[in-house]
């Protein structure tokens, strides 16, 4: 699907708005029975939050899939579960984009940045982080570009590190800057509710 398909989906999806918390909270319902939910920062409109939700081949519904943001955190239901909890020094990778830039942060790296290379793999169009000591390799896409059929450029890749974060950005094409442009203006006409949940479920 190319960029133009992808803004026909999302024109063509039944949408719903509410604001709360300072944030503006979008819900996606597509013809072929997908949801997307996206969250705004309303002083800025960065996006915050984007996750997805699939049914199965039963239809019952899945779980949702967070694309971009933090997954919360699950309840701890029982001291047991301190046994096979997650070890909280392990790297954890979650993505956090800014305006221009599709951006990842991989916590928990306390490395030199001369050890990290981050870098096109066009065979699967992929992105791959790794480090020369053999501690630590991603591979990972952009669904943003994947979805629209936009090529990847190793030139649009970046990366800092600090604080034990190593933190990869890959500069947005002009393609992407457009739709995300476009797709704001037309969710700030939609007229949101000022509070609590909305129900998104259709007849």
């Amino acid at each position: 699907m190319d960029v133009q398909s992808w803004v026909d989906i999302l024109r063509s999806s039944k949408k719903t708005a509410f604001i709360h918390d300072d944030k503006r909270k979008i819900h996606f319902l597509f013809t072929d029975g997908k949801e997307m939910t996206e969250e705004y920062d309303l002083k800025t409109d960065e996006l915050i939050v984007r996750k997805w939700r699939h049914k199965s081949t039963l239809g019952a519904q899945g779980e949702w899939q967070v694309e971009v943001g933090e997954s919360p955190a699950g309840p701890v239901t029982s001291s047991d579960s301190e046994v096979i909890k997650e070890n909280c020094s392990n790297p954890v990778f979650l993505r956090k984009d800014t305006k221009t830039s599709f951006q990842w942060r991989v916590r928990n790296l306390p490395y030199p940045k001369d050890v990290f290379s981050v870098f096109v793999e066009p065979s699967d169009r992929s992105i791959i982080i790794k480090t020369s000591n053999k501690k630590y390799y991603k591979k990972f896409s952009i669904t943003d570009l994947d979805r629209s059929q936009l090529p990847l450029d190793n030139s649009a890749l970046s990366l800092t590190h600090a604080n034990n974060t190593l933190i990869v950005s890959y500069k947005k094409p002009k393609e992407i800057l457009t739709l995300e442009q476009e797709l704001l203006k037309e969710l700030k006409k939609l007229k949101g509710t000022g509070e609590g949940d909305v129900d998104c479920k259709t007849q």
